[in-house]
Formats: C-alpha cells, sequence, structure tokens
C-alpha cells in the first residue's frame, strides 16, 4: 500500500468519526408548528395513505418514493476488501448515497442485509420496493449478483441496477465507442480480448454485443483460460455459472485455448477488469497488439499495465479506471444519471437499451468537446453530463414503453437539471452556513 493510500486511511477514519457517517435524513417540508403535525402526521396522513391504498402508484405522487432508492448489499464482494460482512460494507454504502444526491439529486439508502443465500437476499430486496422507486445492487460476489439482477429485473415493476455489472460495462462501451473514433476502426469489425470474468467484464461483453460488437471476435479469459466451449468444465460451467457458459458458447469463434499470451495476438483492443497490477498485463502482451491498439486497464487500485508502459509497448489509446491518468472508465459517471432520468419518468425497469443509451450519450459529450488519445469520456467535473444522460435514458424508456410519465425531451431535461443543480446547491447552503461542520483544521 502507498503512502497516500495509508493517509487517506487515516484520514477516512478520523473524518467518519467525527461526523458521525456521511448522510443524514433531513425534512424537506415546513414545520410553522407544532401544529403542522396534524397535516403531515395524524389525522391528515389518513388522507394520503387512503389515497395510496385505492392507487398504489400515488405512492409516486404522494411519498418520497418517486426520488428514493435502495442500495442493497450482503457486502460479500466489498471494493478490494473482499467479503467483509454488511456491517463493513455499510460505510461504503454511505459514500454511494452521497454520490447518487450530489452527482445525480438521487435520495439513496444504504440497506446492508445478512442474508445467507442469494435467495434470501432477493427476498429482502423484493419485499422492501414497495419504500422505493428503485434498487442498486451493491458488491455481491458472482455469481450471486447474475442471479439478482435476473431475478428481480423479472419480479419488479421498479428500476433494478448492479453497478458493478451495469456501470462498469457502459462507462467501458462509452470510452471504446470514442477510443474506436480516434483510432479509426469500428466496432463491428474488431478483436477485443477481455481479461477477467467477473461481473464488469460479464457484463461488459454482453454490453458490446449488444451495441454491435461481433461476438465471434471477443475472447473473454478467467483465471483457467479463455473461455472456449471445448473447455474441460464446461459441464460444470452450465450448473454453477450460466452466465460465463452463455458467454464461452457464443465468443471466440477461432476456439483459442490458452492464456492472454494465445488470445492478445492481433487484438485490436484489450480490456482489462481483473487483478490489480503492475504486470498483470505486460509490455510484450501490448505490442503482440494489432496496429493502433487500445487498452483499457481498469483494475484498482494499481492498473493491470502503468498507462506509460502501454503506451511505449505500441498502444494508441490507454484508459484505466483511476482519476490521476487520462482515460478514467469510472462507472460514478453512469449510475446517478441512469436513476436521475429513470425516477424522472418513473420507468418499471432499467434494460439493455438503456444501459447502451447511457453510454452513447456519454460518447456524445466527449465528442462534442473533442476528443483525442487522452480524452475519450468525460470527467465528474464536467457535471453537466449528468442531465444530459439521465435525458438521454429517460427519453429511451419513454420509447420502449417502460415508463408510467411521458415527458417531452425539454420537461426532462429542465427537471434533470433541477434536481441535480438542487443538490449541488443545497450543500452548498448547509456548509457555507456551518450546518454542515467544516473539517477540521489538522
Amino acid at each position: 500500500m502507498s503512502e497516500k493510500t495509508e493517509e487517506y486511511y487515516r484520514t477516512a477514519v478520523s473524518l467518519s468519526s467525527f461526523y458521525g457517517g456521511k448522510i443524514q435524513v433531513v425534512p424537506k417540508v415546513p414545520i410553522r408548528s407544532l401544529d403542522d403535525f396534524s397535516i403531515w402526521y395524524t389525522p391528515g396522513v389518513a388522507g394520503v395513505s387512503n389515497a395510496i391504498a385505492k392507487d398504489p402508484d400515488k405512492s409516486f405522487e404522494l411519498t418520497s418514493r418517486w426520488n428514493t432508492i435502495a442500495i442493497i448489499t450482503n457486502g460479500t464482494r466489498v471494493l478490494g476488501l473482499g467479503n467483509i460482512g454488511p456491517e463493513a460494507a455499510l460505510p461504503v454504502m454511505e459514500g454511494k448515497a452521497m454520490i447518487f444526491k450530489y452527482l445525480g439529486g438521487v435520495d439513496a439508502f444504504p440497506l446492508v442485509v445478512r442474508a445467507k443465500t442469494k435467495e434470501e437476499l432477493a427476498d429482502v430486496a423484493e419485499r422492501v420496493s414497495p419504500a422505493f422507486g428503485g434498487i442498486n445492487l451493491e458488491d455481491i460476489a458472482q455469481p450471486d449478483c447474475f442471479y439478482l439482477l435476473d431475478r428481480l429485473r423479472e419480479t419488479l415493476d421498479i428500476p433494478v441496477w448492479h453497478d458493478d455489472q451495469l456501470g462498469t460495462a457502459a462507462a467501458t462501451l462509452a470510452g471504446l465507442v470514442n477510443a474506436l473514433k480516434v483510432v479509426g476502426k469500428r466496432l463491428g469489425d474488431v478483436k477485443i480480448v477481455m481479461l477477467g470474468a467477473g461481473a464488469a467484464n460479464i457484463a461488459g461483453a454482453r454490453l458490446l454485443i449488444a451495441a454491435g460488437a461481433d461476438p465471434k471476435k471477443i475472447i473473454l479469459i478467467d483465471s483457467k483460460g479463455t473461455l472456449h466451449p471445448e473447455r474441460e468444465d464446461m459441464d460444470k460451467l452450465q450448473l454453477v455459472h450460466p452466465w460465463k457458459y452463455e458467454l464461452a458458447l457464443k465468443t471466440n469463434g477461432e476456439r483459442v485455448a490458452g492464456g492472454l499470451d494465445e488470445a492478445i495476438v492481433g487484438a485490436d483492443v484489450l480490456i482489462a477488469a481483473s487483478t490489480p497490477g503492475p504486470g498483470v498485463v505486460r509490455k510484450e502482451h501490448v505490442r503482440r497488439m494489432s496496429d493502433n491498439a487500445i487498452v483499457f486497464a481498469e483494475a484498482n487500485p494499481v492498473p493491470e499495465i502503468w498507462p506509460w508502459e502501454a503506451k511505449e509497448a505500441g498502444a494508441r489509446v490507454v484508459a484505466t479506471g483511476r482519476s490521476d491518468f487520462p482515460n478514467q472508465i469510472n462507472n460514478s459517471l453512469v449510475f446517478p444519471a441512469v436513476f436521475r432520468g429513470t425516477l424522472d419518468v418513473r420507468a418499471k425497469k432499467i434494460v439493455d437499451e438503456m444501459v447502451i443509451e447511457a453510454a452513447l450519450e456519454l460518447a456524445r459529450f466527449a465528442e462534442e468537446r473533442g476528443i483525442s488519445e487522452d480524452y475519450i469520456i468525460p470527467t465528474m467535473e464536467e457535471w453537466e453530463v449528468y442531465p444530459r444522460v439521465a435525458t438521454a435514458v429517460a427519453l429511451k424508456a419513454i420509447e420502449l414503453g417502460l415508463a408510467r410519465l411521458k415527458l417531452s425531451r425539454d420537461e426532462i431535461r429542465e427537471r434533470a437539471y433541477r434536481m441535480i443543480k438542487k443538490s449541488r446547491d443545497t450543500l452548498d447552503v448547509l456548509v457555507r452556513n456551518n450546518l454542515i461542520n467544516p473539517i477540521p483544521v489538522k
């Protein structure tokens, strides 16, 4: 661990103790006197409850449900920490909720669950869903995360999202769309090698195929080597990991066996979402790729190969998961905006077409500002990207017949902009008026 990272650790513990966590619940209605409790609570609230009892969809109009989501985890795969349990996962979920609010204007509530099985965790999500307008699944080990997303997408009529899958996949697609434009190649023509077959790359492969990549030109590599139908463990995969099994059947048209050494030959694109480096991907791997190669090394805190090493070995465009290098593949560009858009039109689902639309809008935003080898995807500082992506996602939900509200582009854009700006302005007011204590000086 670097000295800088250790300092971040110490500071985070100290400030978490000082503030007592990162989020709080604050009333959003005026309380002029205690008499107002007769409106906001009993007896007046009975009128609201009666209206919802007659029409449950009124809960989106008469309660905070319309803008509130649950962040649900069992703490089985938290960041780079592994299976640390629900209590230890809580500060991470609080941080996620903070990002949802600041970047998307979304009220997100952490629910850390002590669930023994994936079925039990799904049951919890289904049972609490009447309180929320959406569910964000977070930091859940695979293959359980795939089961949960698939099941809850089917059983619930509110948006369900697993950020480790869909957020990373969308950000990767956005970056790749523009990287291919920089090097003058087409998605349907390129050979793509995906190192790591976890949540990010399995979802990424599925999304790339849905967006137009040729599955026969995609090779996924897990800890046992390349995925292909002749692997010895295919029968086992079919039982324990049908999502990986499906891709083993669909991808790697040339049936390349072995590992990265064999798969990387002639590849146009390498998307690594595996274990932290450096040295997981070596210079000689990049040298075996085609001209104008694209390398995404997304592991944190250290990418599979340092960007300068990939460039020295011949890569033209390099992206990582870190903010201190150009081209950060960052799911925080995606999930706040996706939920902003889905909540604003009360979408019933988030489907792949909406995820692809989010990625394409991210790519368009960067392209309008001028893409280059060192700028293929926006940064979080460009906050105007969030209402843009939210609008694109909402319009796609309406087009697909998944939205309860049918709003115009201008209505959606104005609403998203207003909600996100209000959230940022509210925090600014609280800080300036010392309603949030300033960070103590060392």
